[in-house]
């Protein structure tokens, strides 16, 4: 990579506040960067670091004050950085389409056009594999699943029987879906298996992390909304339902025939209770415990989850507490001692 700020800029749309011949050899965050590299400022909150990096330039949604650092202003870094990442950053190695000899293909398996089938792959009978999609060494397909065009599955995925993807979905290794739902019936204090019959539906643009596990509903279907993006480590149980362009971060745990809104958001290590519903545009913070529905554009924290305001509140009042209890234990040595005036008086009266 060697590109002028002024290449960058008419890339990006943006405008430059500096010396737009400055050389660009890189991308880093403002704290790791080196002369020469670039970076982009996303967060206010990490301004300070703009009078400290060794960056060449930075990509910023207003000029800055200050400093001889190189600007590009443009309407969003974060989006532009990615952007100029993609175009200008290391390039991920493509693997060739075709169907490597050590792929194992069941009977009727259909393949579309210009695919890549790597090294150990199993696709079990009837599976289906849309156009210019890349499956990666040691992923099993079942027996009647489908995956879209232009998917990327990478190692070491398994996609479980009947179970189907969208176009432009990205699951990352060591994922599983289509697992069995945690489906028991207890009798007589032993647990009996109930069968999951059901399916996984991944719509187009899904984005899945590493070792995540989506689990086939007991019936009908576990389904993912169009453009939900999904971290590493969540655990989706049977007939959930997810609204389009939701984001699930990291350690997730969502509890069966939940329902999801569009565009909810769901903190690292928050815990979703059954059978409820959480509405559009609803926030779970991190680590929240959800134990009841959420209704829409509401945020939640703590555990069990409240919206937010009332949770600081109570928050503040448990932190408040060593205070208050010396102030009771004040206030009842006080009393006592008025009473004991009291009572003294009441003797000393003719």
């Amino acid at each position: 990579m060697r590109v002028t700020v002024k290449q960058i800029a008419e890339l990006l749309g943006g405008q430059v506040i500096g010396d737009e011949t400055t050389a660009i050899t890189g991308v880093s965050s403002l704290t790791e960067a080196s002369p020469g590299d670039i970076s982009f400022l996303a967060n206010p909150k990490y301004a300070p670091y703009l009078a400290e990096t060794k960056a060449s330039a930075v990509l910023v949604a207003a000029a800055q004050p200050g400093g001889q650092l190189v600007q590009v202003v443009v309407a969003n870094p974060d989006q532009a950085f990615a952007r100029l990442v993609d175009t200008y950053g290391p390039q991920v190695a493509k693997m060739p389409p075709g169907v490597h000899p050590t792929a194992v293909i069941g009977e009727n398996v259909r393949l579309g056009r210009d695919v890549t089938i790597a090294p150990y792959v199993v696709l079990a009978d009837g599976a289906v594999v849309g156009d210019r999609s890349v499956i990666y060494p040691h992923v099993y397909l079942g027996a009647d699943s489908r995956v879209g065009n232009d998917c990327v599955i990478y190692p070491h995925v398994s996609i479980r029987e009947r179970c189907t993807l969208g176009d432009r979905v990205i699951i990352h290794s060591g994922t599983v879906i289509g697992s069995d739902g945690f489906g028991y019936a207890t009798v007589e204090g032993i647990h009996h298996k109930i069968q999951q019959v059901g399916q996984v539906v991944i719509e187009d643009d899904v984005e899945i992390g590493a070792c995540t596990t989506i689990d086939r509903a007991r019936f009908d279907k576990t389904r993912i909304g169009k453009g939900t993006k999904i971290d590493n480590l969540v655990q989706i149980a049977h007939n959930v339902q997810t609204g389009s362009h939701c984001l699930i971060v990291a350690q997730v745990g969502i509890a069966g025939s939940t329902k999801l809104g569009n565009h909810v958001t769901l903190g690292g290590q928050a815990a979703i209770n059954g059978h409820i519903v959480i509405g559009d545009q609803a926030i779970v913070t991190a680590m929240a415990g959800v134990s009841k529905s959420v209704p829409p554009k509401t945020v939640v924290r703590g555990y069990p989850a409240q919206e937010i305001k009332v949770a600081q509140a109570q928050e503040v009042a448990v932190r408040r507490l060593p205070k208050t209890q010396q102030t009771v234990r004040q206030l009842e040595a006080r009393i006592a001692d008025l009473e004991a005036r009291i009572t003294e008086l009441a003797k000393a009266k003719p």
